[in-house]
């Protein structure tokens, strides 16, 4: 049988059940705050809350291996006062409870040195690992080609949302899911040592793209959004099929296919006086700046 995908209810996180259950949550950002902090926002920590959600979802499902594809921590390049004294602590509560994989981000360098080596927690290539049938990685590179023989991968990165805006201009943004396939000739083209033919190297698995965990960092509203206006080369590249993408909001709530949801009275791209920049839609500007 194939693996199990189940989103939790009204939470940005999933299981996947196959031989293993494996928890997965991407995004997480810890440390945002020292960086809105440097820009003029001083916000308390907010790790205690978000390690017990993170336990609350352990109690729930007792998942075997906890998955996160990337972006653990927040600033870059350096790492922050406030990421050397929470991340060990929050990595290390995580792998008394299940095995812990960590599948970088652009955010993440130097996060090996964050944690104890005797600790249960692997930090994989920034391509991404098949681990149990399921391919992940975070979505700032392309994919490594095992990836692409698997029945369903799962990235994260672009913090998908879908803003809702009413007829006097006033909108709100909600965090959602993204259910779709690989977009195969703009993979062809890159994985051209590749046959497509063959189950063994392509298996057209069904790609999730997951929203991101922290609440502070924005997020890229999808129904407003090109191949051009997203981050990293799968996205970019078209290599992500769009158009075609169903929608779904952290409630369970299906929008649809986005080309239909475009077309939306509510969810339609506005059109932006000249000169007008696109802003962010979370409180944190850095996270577009620093690439998510």
């Amino acid at each position: 049988m194939p693996p199990e995908i189940t989103p939790i209810l009204n939470e940005p996180a999933l299981t996947v059940t196959n031989t293993e259950t494996s928890l997965v949550i991407a995004d997480i950002h810890l440390g945002i705050e020292w960086d809105l902090y440097r820009s003029g926002i001083n916000l308390p920590s907010r790790i205690k809350d978000r390690l017990d959600r993170v336990l609350g979802y352990i109690q729930t499902c007792s998942p075997d291996r906890i998955v996160l594809p990337g972006d653990v921590k927040h600033n870059v390049p350096q790492i922050s006062w406030q990421e050397k004294d929470e991340i060990p602590h929050f990595l290390e509560t995580l792998a008394e409870h299940a095995h812990v994989d960590i599948f970088p981000g652009n955010h993440d360098g130097g996060i090996e040195s964050l944690f104890s080596g005797q600790k249960d927690i692997k930090v994989h290539s920034v391509r991404g690992a098949v681990i149990d049938g399921v391919g992940y990685f975070h979505g700032h590179t392309w994919p490594a080609p095992e990836l692409l023989a698997a029945s369903h991968v799962i990235t994260a990165h672009n913090h998908p949302t879908v803003r809702f805006t009413d007829a006097f201009g006033y909108s709100i943004v909600e965090p959602a899911w993204i259910r779709t396939k690989f977009n195969v000739e703009t993979l062809k083209a890159r994985f051209g040592n590749l046959d497509f033919e063959n189950r063994r190297d392509w298996a057209d698995p069904e790609v999730f793209i997951m929203p991101a965990f922290n609440e502070l960092c924005g997020g890229v509203p999808f129904n407003e959004s090109t191949q051009e206006d997203l981050l990293g080369p799968i996205f970019s590249s078209g290599g992500i099929e769009l158009e075609d993408a169903e929608i779904y909001l952290l409630d369970g709530t299906r929008l649809g296919l986005l080309k239909n949801i475009r077309k939306l009275q509510h969810t339609r791209v506005r059109v932006r006086k000249e000169g007008r920049k696109r802003k962010n839609s979370g409180i944190s500007g850095t996270s577009e700046t620093s690439g998510k």
